[in-house]
């Protein structure tokens, strides 16, 4: 199974993920963020206003995290945040549905898109007939007295 190509389908099923950054004093800060794109190699797009608290947190500390969670889907990722002003793929990405952050549109000096560059991730699926598949063994493993063996259908962790 090509683990890496799982990770990757699963990102793009999610149309909002949290952000989990790293402040100035330490404390670890957490926000939900519409996905602008994710790329076949598994870089996360978000556009973000260029004064937030996520922007002052990557500016001293780029390792991020974003998680994504569904009834029966989990996905985190790990790696770096680059702050972009490329016009050309805010462009690409802009969604009539971000004036309701940037009522000047796409041309508003407040935008600023965020690129995550994944270093690792890791996906947890029981959604569909891998879920079906995983809840027989989990009962198998209940009435033998032992844990559930997991496969890279259900999880994996994946170098990108």
């Amino acid at each position: 199974m090509n683990t890496h190509k799982k990770l990757i389908d699963l990102l793009k099923d999610f149309d909002t993920a949290m952000l989990v950054t790293r402040s100035v004093d330490g404390s670890i800060n957490a926000r939900p963020m519409a996905v602008a794109q994710v790329e076949s190699d598994g870089q996360i797009w978000f556009v973000t206003e260029r004064d937030s608290g996520k922007v002052s947190d990557v500016a001293l500390d780029s390792e991020v995290a974003v998680t994504m969670q569904a009834s029966n889907q989990f996905v985190s990722i790990s790696g770096t945040a680059h702050p972009s002003d490329d016009q050309a793929k805010l462009d690409e990405l802009w969604s009539e549905g971000w004036k309701v952050w940037f009522p000047d549109g796409k041309s508003s000096e407040k935008i600023l898109l965020l690129r995550i560059e994944p270093s690792r991730g890791e996906y947890w699926d029981h959604s569909g007939l891998t879920g079906v598949k995983y809840l027989l063994k989990a009962g198998t493993a209940y009435l033998q007295g032992e844990r559930p063996a997991t496969d890279a259908e259900t999880n994996a962790s994946v170098s990108m």
